[in-house]
């Protein structure tokens, strides 16, 4: 079976695996203890905090270690509910945990504008200033979109918050390891990370929070990572999440040279066998080794099992969103009718592809995609 769903997940690179067994065999004290067994832990959740500030530019008291991206977007949402602005601005294509999570909190005060996107998945900047109201607490736009793989204009949106002193999250979960990020130069407030999207383990996740800003733990309890996030630090996934933000970072210049040649050339040959495809996303403005294709007349669900039967592994769609009968609601907010819609797969390559796979997925895509009957002069 070869891997094509990256954007859902990314398996654990060696490294990274190799760490957290010697870890998880090795170094076991509670990191809060005060012995040497817990000085030693609190050294492992250390280092991986420096790691990851320096992958992502920031200070390490600025690095709150939690449970997912899901949970680091979620904090910031929840810490609305104690200030006097509580109205949040966002785009149609949000992740589920800020999308979802605004509405759920509706009935505790929170308030919403939904901005919408253009056919490209791009946020218009003057559209999320006009959005904004004298009770506008913050602003959420995700970096890049994970089911097109789009990149939004971070620097246009930063400066619109700055001058109205608003605060700024981005979901950057699609972003590090496949694009550089340093959240100073892009100015936002907040900034949401996962561990596993950059091959590192599931269930870790990091909210960057630049110093001075308020924030209400989304758990209470205990007073680990300077009272913002309760809870017994993972470590073995903590300093995985450590190792692989210092490789990614290292490796993403290679990586984005290497994947754009690889999508670029599966794009090309595809486009040239089957000219109906549909390419959706930016063309420029994009991570590289995402791509989101439409093909009319061809089910989605049914060719992503007809591909998972000839051995290659990839989604209809956001794997948050997989399973469910509705329609695409980031693809819809592009402007992609409900029948396009559900013709839709998602394709993301990684560290681990090849060139030959790539070809391999080319060869049986176009043996399932019918070619065009020509139209005839009549």
């Amino acid at each position: 079976m070869i891997y094509f769903d990256y954007s859902a997940t990314t398996p654990v690179d060696r490294r990274v695996s190799e760490l957290m067994t010697e870890i998880n065999e090795e170094v076991f004290g509670n990191p809060s203890s005060v012995h040497l067994f817990g000085q030693k832990a609190r050294g492992y959740v250390e280092r991986a905090r420096q790691q990851l500030c320096t992958a992502v530019g920031c200070d390490p008291t600025e690095i709150i270690f939690n449970g997912s991206g899901s949970e680091a977007n979620n904090i910031i949402l929840h810490t609305l509910l104690y200030g006097e602005k509580r109205h949040v601005v966002l785009s149609a294509i949000e992740h589920p945990s800020i999308y979802n999570a605004v509405k759920e909190l509706e009935p505790l005060g929170i308030s919403h504008t939904i901005v919408d996107v253009d056919d490209t998945g791009r946020v218009d900047p003057d559209e999320v200033s006009a959005a904004i109201r004298d009770d506008t607490g913050l602003v959420s736009i995700m970096m890049v979109n994970n089911e097109l793989g789009t990149v939004e204009p971070m620097a246009q949106i930063a400066n619109i918050c700055k001058e109205q002193k608003i605060a700024f999250h981005s979901d950057g979960v699609q972003a590090l390891g496949k694009i550089p990020v340093d959240v100073k130069n892009l100015g936002v407030t907040s900034m949401s990370f996962a561990a596993h999207k950059l091959y590192g383990p599931k269930g870790v996740g990091v909210l960057y929070l630049a110093g001075g800003e308020e924030l209400h733990p989304l758990i209470a309890g205990g007073s680990q990572e300077n009272g913002r996030r309760a809870g017994t630090e993972n470590v073995a996934g903590i300093s995985g999440f450590g190792l692989a933000a210092e490789l990614a970072a290292v490796e993403v210049h290679d990586e984005m040279e290497r994947l754009s040649h690889l999508r670029n050339i599966f794009v090309s040959n595809l486009k040239e066998n089957r000219p109906e495809v549909m390419i959706n996303g930016h063309s420029s403005e994009t991570v590289p080794g995402v791509v989101s294709l439409s093909i009319p007349g061809v089910s989605a669900e049914k060719l992503v099992m007809k591909l998972d039967m000839d051995g290659f592994a990839l989604s209809a769609g956001a794997a948050c969103a997989s399973g469910s009968p509705k329609p695409s609601r980031v693809l819809k907010a592009i402007g992609l009718s409900d029948e396009l819609n559900r013709q839709t797969i998602r394709i993301s390559f990684g560290r681990f592809t090849t060139a030959e796979e790539v070809d391999s997925l080319l060869n049986a895509l176009l043996k399932h995609i019918p070619i065009a009957e020509a139209e005839t002069a009549t």
